[in-house]
């Protein structure tokens, strides 16, 4: 393996566990609520619409989240994609609620970071 491919390599490595395990803890987190109180984040139209509790609702998404960590653990490309497009999702509602402005951002730039993941793992799998 050339001194390039071995870079590239390094840097998919790292990528992947970040995207992997990020969403993992997160995901975790929706049940113990210890990074924050992930209800809050909820645009209030959606909230008044679900048919239980907002803490149920992000007991599913923490589900989700950890499933999708382990899809980028496991099949990195599908798996960053799913990463992907997931935070634009978040992205997409926190704009629309108005609210936590910063946190979209920040989601945007992560979900670039996990799109830039897939398509260097497309790379290092040749």
């Amino acid at each position: 393996m050339d001194e390039k491919m071995k870079t590239l390599s390094g840097v998919q490595t790292l990528l992947k566990f970040t995207y992997g395990l990020i969403p993992i803890v997160a995901g975790a987190d929706k049940f113990t609520n210890l990074l924050t109180d992930w209800s809050k984040y909820l645009h209030p139209s959606l909230v008044s619409a679900l048919p239980f509790k907002a803490g149920v609702f992000m007991m599913i998404v923490g589900v989700i989240e950890i499933i999708a960590g382990i899809i980028v653990l496991t099949k990195t490309t599908i798996g960053a994609y799913i990463v992907s497009a997931w935070l634009i999702l978040i992205a997409l509602s926190l704009l629309a609620s108005g609210n936590y402005l910063d946190v979209a951002v920040r989601d945007v730039a992560m979900a670039i970071g996990a799109f830039s993941l897939a398509k260097l793992s497309t790379l290092t799998q040749q």
